[in-house]
C-alpha cells in the first residue's frame, strides 16, 4: 500500500444519474506514477481484456517534438478512469454553481493492488501521455477529466465513446491551415503551402479558379478541393513548383507559385473553354482525375517553356494546343494505344486511373514536341 499521494485541487462535476466527473491538472511527468495502459488482449480463456492499442511510435515522436518546440500548448486534456481507491474531498465552502463543487482529488502514488494495478487506467491520451513520458522536458502539466468506478465495462465504453466521435472533415482541416501558425504534425506541415496557395487561387478575381474551388466556407465551388491540393502537392512537393520552396525551412514564394499555376490553368481555360466551364459529371478536366493529371503535364510543358522564359499564359497555350486535339474532355474517346480507346468519362479519381491519364497526357505531349 502507498504511503504517498498526490492532493490536487479538482472540480467535482455532476452528469445525470448520478455520475460524477473530476477535473483538475497534474504534471503529465507523474502520470505513470498512478495511471497506466489498459493493453487490448485475449485472456486465457480467450476473452478479450483491456481496450487500448499499440502506441504509435511515429504519432508519439511527432507529438513529442512539439513538446520541445519554443511554445507548446495541448488544450485538449487526457481521460483517466480512476478505481475505488481514488477519494474526492469536497471543499468546506459549497460551490454556488449547484452542478459542481470544487475540492481535493487524494490519488494514491505508486500503489498497486493485489493483481499489480494501478489505481488509474488512460481511456483516451495514451500517444500525448507516451510523449509527455519520452519529452526532454522537465515537467509539462496537461488537463484531465477522470470519472471513479470499478468496472472495467463502463471504463471501455467511455473508450468507444471517446474514440467513435466523427473526426474533423479533411477539407476543414485544410481549410484552416494557412491561418494556422507554429508546429504541425509533419503531414499538415507539407500540405500547409499547397493549402495557402490553394487559398489564394480561390480568392484571386484574376485566377481561372476564382470560386471554382469548393471548400467548406465555398460550398458553390465545382471543383473539389482535394483534387487541386493533391494537383498542387505533386508540384510543390517534386514538380517544377519546388523551385519556389525555400528547402532550409519549406516556406515558398506562394506569388511565383501562383503566378505559373494561373498561368498555365487560365490557358486551360482558353484552349478546353466548354470542358472548363462546367461540372465534373460533364467534364473529365475539372474531375479529380483531370485536375491531377493535368498538373503534371503543367510541370512538363514548364519545365519545356523554361529556357525560353516563356512561362506565361500565352506559353501555355502554345504548348496547349499540341495536345488538344487528341484530348476527349467531354465527348468521343482517348486513344490510349494503338486499336484502343476508353470512353471519354472513362477515368475515375482512382490512383490507378489517374496514372494511367497522367500517362497518356504526357505520352501524347512528348510525341507532340518531337514532331
Amino acid at each position: 500500500m502507498s504511503k504517498q499521494s498526490l492532493r490536487l485541487p479538482a472540480l467535482a462535476v455532476s452528469q445525470g444519474s448520478g455520475r460524477t466527473l473530476y477535473q483538475f491538472a497534474v504534471d503529465g511527468k507523474q502520470l505513470d506514477r498512478f495511471a497506466s495502459v489498459s493493453r487490448i488482449r485475449r485472456d486465457e480463456q480467450s476473452l478479450v481484456q483491456g481496450y487500448q492499442r499499440t502506441e504509435s511510435l511515429k504519432h508519439i515522436a511527432s507529438i513529442r517534438k512539439y513538446i520541445e518546440s519554443t511554445a507548446p500548448m495541448i488544450p485538449n486534456g487526457i481521460v483517466v478512469a480512476f478505481d475505488s481507491r481514488v477519494k474526492f474531498t469536497p471543499a468546506r465552502a459549497k460551490s454556488k454553481v449547484s452542478c459542481s463543487q470544487t475540492g481535493e482529488l487524494v490519488i494514491p502514488l505508486d500503489a498497486v493492488d493485489l493483481d499489480g494495478k494501478l489505481p488509474g487506467w488512460i481511456v483516451d491520451g495514451q500517444q500525448r501521455t507516451a510523449a509527455i513520458r519520452d519529452a526532454a522536458v522537465d515537467e509539462f502539466p496537461i488537463p484531465v477529466t477522470a470519472f471513479i468506478t470499478d468496472s472495467q465495462s463502463e471504463q471501455r465504453e467511455q473508450f468507444i465513446l471517446v474514440n467513435s466521435t466523427k473526426p474533423l472533415p479533411k477539407s476543414l482541416i485544410y481549410e484552416l491551415l494557412p491561418g494556422t501558425n507554429g508546429m504541425l504534425p509533419p503531414a499538415l506541415a507539407r500540405r500547409k503551402i499547397s493549402a495557402e496557395l490553394l487559398e489564394e487561387l480561390n480568392r484571386d478575381p484574376d485566377s481561372p479558379f476564382h470560386w471554382r474551388v469548393q471548400t467548406p466556407t465555398n460550398p458553390e465551388g465545382v471543383i473539389k478541393d482535394n483534387s487541386v491540393l493533391r494537383m498542387l502537392d505533386n508540384s510543390v512537393i517534386e514538380g517544377y513548383l519546388y523551385n519556389y520552396r525555400d528547402p532550409s525551412d519549406g516556406s515558398g514564394d506562394l506569388a511565383k507559385m501562383a503566378q505559373v499555376v494561373n498561368a498555365f490553368w487560365g490557358a486551360v481555360a482558353l484552349v478546353f473553354p466548354e470542358a472548363w466551364n462546367t461540372v465534373p459529371r460533364k467534364s473529365r478536366l475539372v474531375h479529380g482525375a483531370g485536375i491531377v493529371a493535368m498538373g503534371f503535364l503543367m510541370d512538363a510543358m514548364a519545365y519545356n517553356l523554361e529556357p525560353s522564359e516563356s512561362i506565361d499564359l500565352n506559353g501555355f497555350v502554345h504548348e496547349l494546343t499540341l495536345v488538344a486535339d487528341d484530348c476527349a474532355w467531354t465527348v468521343g474517346e482517348w486513344e490510349v494505344a494503338e486499336g484502343v480507346s476508353r470512353k471519354w468519362n472513362y477515368f475515375q479519381n482512382t490512383s490507378r486511373d489517374v496514372q494511367a491519364l497522367t500517362n497518356h497526357l504526357l505520352a501524347m505531349y512528348r510525341i507532340a514536341t518531337r514532331r
